[in-house]
């Protein structure tokens, strides 16, 4: 008996021993996770507050905030407005309390949601409990570039008006305006009412006539056909990679054959196009640049486009711009047999498999006009607590390398004489005054679209100015449009705006 007795209390002893070492493992090693977790009762409730930081644009322009609700009845404590409507839409994104956060509200959710913050003195660091709220986010948007930006996608003329445009510093890698048309009202999808979101959702998600969808942001969640703009990533490869390509002289001609493909490359209107890059690249040659391709090779143009930042098609890991919003897409050059000379002479006119994104080409753009070296691009400018501490700031951060400078530099050069009218034959004759010192490449993509007949999507990227530090990188993209319409006609006017609109606000001179 006495010996069933002693196993007895073993027994009990352990049993209070792993008691003890189940309630230290919960109020020591698990607190963090259930005072977290969404089964918590304290954590239910904040979901019901909905309180989150301002998120603002450089100058102070309030994008997003929480007010407090004083409909009688309402389960929650605040509701998120957006003042600017559907303006900056594709960049601060939604907080819906059905499907969550989108946008800068998904990236900075964990400081723009209430948090517990740092102690601010040394009695909250030893005794008080620092209180709980959410911090601040600055944005790098410029509100003045943001809305001219919208009106000058809002003027494209015809029916057909989704586009998207992206304006960087080139070297900080600033986002100073991106806009996607179509786009969508945030304060819809962050109404306290369930069936407002799921009717708005539901409406927002039914693609337009173009097959977009505002919810999607264009700028980088589509991606096009780059045309004509892919000459630029061409040029380079030769000046970066193969200088024995620099001085390569296409004989003028109106089309090219290939040796295995019963395809033909013909230049834009049927008129003979040749010389060197100093000439091709204004005139936009189509069958030079696609027999400088095939000269340049599979393996040396595929490494310049990745250095850009593209990846191969259909690759199992593609590269991805470390911008700080989320769903960005790759952007994709052809994966191309290294006997195909018909693929790789339309992929080095941006045709075949290539596909960008509107930000992508903008990098480009920022690539060359930064002396070869793309920044990261980025939205946070700084973060700031509820006491107006600093919490973080955003120090600019090279990406990638594309190019050595000398290679920037020249490439840089024959994108000034597209828009130079000296030049003759140059796609952007006439439309930017010289004093700008503007360089451009304009890119007319042939494609099918949804329904109806071939048509074109019409781009232009660039930079300005091309003289001294460079200020703007910029990328236009409007898909769709009439067959007979260029790049040059349709994203130039659209570039001008945006210049002409940085140079008032700065001072300069148009």
């Amino acid at each position: 008996m006495g010996r069933r007795i002693r196993w007895l209390g073993v027994i009990m002893l352990v049993c209070f021993a792993l008691v003890i070492v189940q309630l230290a493992n919960i109020q020591f090693r698990q607190a963090g996770a259930l005072a977290d977790s969404p089964y918590n009762p304290r954590v239910a409730e904040k979901v019901y507050d909905n309180q989150r930081g301002v998120i603002t644009a450089s100058d102070g322009t309030v994008l997003a905030k929480s007010v407090k609700t004083t409909a009688s009845g309402d389960p929650y404590h605040y509701t998120r407005v957006y003042p600017q409507g559907a303006l900056y839409a594709g960049i601060t994104g939604y907080d819906s309390l059905f499907y969550g956060t989108s946008g800068i509200e998904y990236e900075y959710d964990q400081y723009l949601k209430t948090h517990q913050q740092s102690p601010q003195n040394f009695s909250q660091l030893l005794f008080d409990t620092p209180p709980s709220e959410p911090d601040d986010v600055t944005l790098t948007v410029d509100p003045v570039l943001q809305a001219a930006t919208s009106q000058a996608l809002a003027s494209t003329p015809g029916a057909n008006k989704d586009g998207a445009a992206v304006v960087l510093d080139p070297t900080t890698g600033a986002v100073l305006a991106m806009v996607s048309n179509p786009t969508f009202d945030p304060n819809q999808m962050s109404s306290p009412n369930v069936a407002t979101e799921q009717a708005y959702d539901a409406h927002e998600s039914t693609k337009d006539n173009e097959q977009f969808t505002g919810l999607a942001p264009m700028a980088t969640q589509e991606r096009f056909p780059p045309g004509s703009t892919f000459k630029v990533v061409t040029s380079t490869a030769a000046y970066n990679l193969a200088p024995n390509l620099i001085n390569y002289s296409f004989p003028p001609a109106v089309s090219i054959k290939f040796s295995d493909s019963n395809k033909t490359l013909s230049n834009d209107g049927g008129s003979a196009c040749g010389g060197t890059m100093a000439l091709m690249l204004p005139q936009s040659c189509d069958p030079g640049y696609g027999e400088l391709g095939i000269q340049l090779g599979v393996p040396t143009l595929t490494k310049q486009a990745e250095d850009f930042g593209y990846s191969l098609f259909g690759t199992a890991n593609p590269y991805v711009p470390n911008i700080d919003l989320p769903n960005v897409v790759p952007s994709t050059f052809s994966d191309l047999p290294a006997n195909s000379q018909a693929d790789l002479a339309y992929s080095a006119i941006g045709q075949f498999n290539d596909a960008t994104t509107p930000l992508q080409n903008a990098l480009v753009a920022a690539g060359i006009a930064n002396g070869g070296v793309i920044m990261t691009p980025h939205l946070m400018s700084q973060i700031r607590d509820s006491q107006g501490g600093v919490v973080a700031t955003y120090h600019p951060t090279p990406m990638l390398t594309a190019a050595t400078p000398a290679a920037a530099a020249a490439v840089g050069k024959l994108m000034q004489n597209v828009a130079n009218d000296t030049v003759s034959g140059a796609t952007a004759n006439g439309i930017f005054p010289v004093s700008w010192h503007v360089a451009v490449k304009t890119g007319t993509a042939q494609v099918q679209a949804p329904t109806g007949p071939e048509e074109t999507d019409d781009w232009m990227i660039g930079f300005m100015p091309a003289v001294g530090t460079p200020k703007l990188a910029i990328a236009v993209v409007v898909p769709y449009q009439s067959f007979s319409v260029t790049g040059a006609q349709v994203a130039g006017p659209i570039v001008k705006q945006i210049i002409q609109t940085y140079l008032n606000e700065t001072g300069g001179q148009g």
